[in-house]
């Protein structure tokens, strides 16, 4: 993910943009997480694409804890397909 910030493309899905609004935050929040944040759990198969989803969690600058779930379309171009909160883990 950080090699796709620094030299690549990352690429918001439709349905990374709706929750965006959805849940008040903007581009700049996500990109925090993806900054900064970790990935905490092996990744899954999407059965219906059969691509790697990996989750990465953080903390967005409003002290939020962010989920942003995402996947690799090639070495350099991530597409980030949601993104959600975690209020038990809010500072």
């Amino acid at each position: 993910m950080r090699r796709c910030l620094e030299s690549g493309e990352v690429v918001p899905g439709k349905h990374f943009r709706d929750e965006l609004v959805d849940d008040n935050l903007d581009m700049s929040d996500a990109l925090t997480v993806l900054k900064s944040g970790a990935i905490y759990d092996a990744p899954e198969v999407d059965i219906r694409t059969g691509e790697w989803k990996y989750r990465m969690e953080g903390y967005a600058p409003d002290g939020q804890w962010l989920a942003i779930v995402f996947c690799f379309k090639s070495r350099k171009r991530a597409f980030l397909i949601t993104v959600f909160s975690v209020e038990s883990r809010r500072r």
